[in-house]
């Protein structure tokens, strides 16, 4: 027999030496009336997560044959599962309620932890209410920083003292409020392209 043969032999002879050892140490097999080695594992199903049946490997076939995670559901209770999975089963809420939707503890809340996912959510700028957390003043980038000193206004400025005194400014220098003013022309154009970055950067 060449060395070639000889290794396949030696493979075989490992695996199913290996299969009689899990076997050895498996619990018995879980389906009613069976004897073999549940080698297998099976979900138990719905609402218990993370927990398994143990079937032999033609138990395992069977049971997965006819498992349904859905079973005993309504079909409005799927179609919300359903719809939820988009998101990964995280909380939504439209803009401006908080978060306090009223939602009640139904079967996507109970499987999702959506109750211990409000306790995690960091909201640093209290955009859902609740929270104790104080907002970090923004950093403004060379640009924008140039052109919030144009407005003269400085990083605290919000959008809507950025509006207010790009309005105040347009008037005070318009080439029409001044007489053709040639520095007024100037100041008027970096007005304009200063508020026109402030307004690109999401600021006003």
């Amino acid at each position: 027999m060449s060395s070639a043969y000889a290794k396949s032999f030696e493979k075989i002879r490992i695996r199913r030496d290996r299969e009689a050892e899990v076997k050895s140490h498996a619990p018995a097999c879980q389906w009613d009336g069976c004897t073999g080695a549940g080698t297998h594992r099976a979900p138990v199903g719905r609402l218990r997560e993370g927990e398994y049946f143990r079937f032999c490997f033609d138990h395992v076939r069977e049971y997965n044959k006819s498992f349904n995670y859905f079973s005993g559901l309504k079909d409005t209770e799927i179609a919300r599962f359903q719809k939820e999975a988009l998101t990964g089963h995280r909380p939504t809420w439209k803009m401006g309620t908080g978060g306090e939707g009223g939602a009640s503890a139904d079967f996507a809340q109970v499987r999702s932890g959506r109750a211990g996912y409000y306790n995690r959510l960091r909201d640093p700028y209290n955009l859902f209410g609740g929270s104790t957390h104080t907002p970090r003043e923004r950093k403004a980038k060379p640009l924008e920083a140039k052109a919030l000193e144009t407005l003269g206004l400085d990083t605290k400025a919000t959008g809507a003292m950025i509006k207010a005194r790009y309005k105040e400014l347009v008037k005070r220098h318009h080439p029409d409020a001044n007489g053709g003013d040639r520095g007024s022309e100037d100041r008027f154009r970096d007005v304009l392209q200063a508020y026109r970055v402030l307004k690109q950067a999401g600021l006003c």
